[in-house]
């Protein structure tokens, strides 16, 4: 059985060759404060224990995965990369299994999403880059080419995406990472200064409270599950991600559930707030 800490490594090996595609020992030495010989010295044991997976390119000076690159130690889903990169995850795994707890984790269905794809976003992102993208909206029956700038990849609670500048809109957009199509292609640097992002800048105020149209007996129930002042809970988020929020509470702004129970929170500031609501 592979060690811990070894197993570690692996995972990191793999998550950065496979969704980057380059990995170098400084990647391990930074994450995990070993010596450039004891990376050089995993990486190798790792091409040895998986055969096929990394190749080293001198032109490059880094490992990178192999068309036949087969993950086992991350799952190919892209949250894992991103809840790590963005620190939202440090992959930590107690040693004695004594301290761990008994727990389940409800795991919805993966997005279909390609390293062919991220890593062209990822450079883009970190180098202020264009790119030619082909992306297939929900809201459009053809799919179109189209010119964006990355600016952020954000997290709305139940999927990953990536916020960006389109030249086709004129305009901000959100793009769902399981909707693009082939491999991004690099268009050098932005032809103008990006103009501000309004909705990402703008901070408002949500005020929930619980649907009145419940029992006196329900609303306190829901008053101290999410520790309301005056039976009503104050969020503040961007305007960006404003409808994401009301979206993972299930609060619909649009028509009240003819069933109070079945939302249990509305929207009391919606009139304040609706110019920044989808």
């Amino acid at each position: 059985m592979i060690k811990p800490e070894l197993h570690r490594r692996y995972w990191l090996i793999e998550l950065i060759s496979y969704w980057e595609g380059r990995l170098t020992t400084g990647h391990l030495r930074q994450f995990f404060g070993i010596s450039r010989q004891q990376a050089s010295k995993d990486i190798k044991q790792y091409q040895q224990e998986h055969t096929g997976n990394l190749e080293y390119c001198p032109s490059r000076k880094g490992y990178l995965p192999t068309e036949h690159f087969h993950p086992a130690h991350i799952s190919g889903d892209v949250a894992g990369y991103l809840n790590w990169m963005t620190g939202q995850s440090a992959h930590t795994m107690p040693a004695d299994p004594g301290y761990r707890l008994e727990h389940a984790i409800l795991l919805p269905p993966a997005r279909n999403v390609s390293p062919n794809v991220i890593r062209p976003l990822v450079h883009a992102l970190r180098h202020h880059e264009r790119l030619d993208v082909d992306y297939g909206a929900v809201s459009s029956s053809d799919r179109d080419g189209r010119i964006i700038v990355p600016v952020r990849f954000v997290n709305t609670g139940s999927r990953w995406h990536l916020r960006a500048w389109c030249e086709k809109a004129q305009n901000y957009r959100d793009f769902v990472l399981s909707r693009f199509h082939g491999t991004p292609t690099p268009e050098g640097k932005p032809l103008a200064p990006l103009p501000p992002d309004t909705r990402w800048n703008t901070h408002i105020t949500l005020h929930i409270t619980p649907d009145p149209r419940l029992s006196p007996e329900q609303q306190q129930a829901l008053i101290h599950d999410y520790a309301m002042n005056n039976g009503r809970l104050e969020i503040n988020t961007r305007a960006a991600l404003a409808g994401y929020l009301l979206r993972e509470m299930q609060i619909n702004t649009k028509m009240l559930d003819i069933n109070p129970a079945a939302q249990q929170l509305i929207l009391a500031n919606q009139d304040e707030v609706k110019e920044w609501l989808f």
